[in-house]
C-alpha cells in the first residue's frame, strides 16, 4: 500500500481549531463525521486525531455554496 501523495505547504488542526473554523462543538462534529457529511480525522497515534486542513477548508466551501448567493444589502 502507498502512502497518499501530500500537497506541498499541507496541514493538520487539532479539534481546538477545526472547532473555531467550523463554529461547531466537537459533538456536532463527531455525528457529522458517524453520518458521513463532515471529513474524518487522521490518526496521529494513540488518542490524537487531526484533520487535514484543505479537507475542512473544502468542506466550508460546500456549505457556502449550498446557502446560495449572496444577498445584496439594503442600504
Amino acid at each position: 500500500m502507498t502512502a497518499p501523495t501530500i500537497a506541498p505547504g499541507a496541514s493538520l488542526l487539532r479539534l481546538p481549531e477545526v472547532n473555531k473554523r467550523t463554529a461547531l462543538s466537537r459533538s456536532s462534529i463527531y455525528a457529522a463525521i458517524a453520518a458521513g457529511t463532515f471529513p474524518a480525522p487522521v490518526r496521529l497515534g494513540g488518542n490524537s486525531v487531526a484533520w487535514v486542513s484543505s479537507e475542512i477548508d473544502a468542506w466550508i466551501g460546500e456549505r457556502i455554496a449550498a446557502r446560495g448567493p449572496a444577498k445584496e444589502s439594503q442600504q
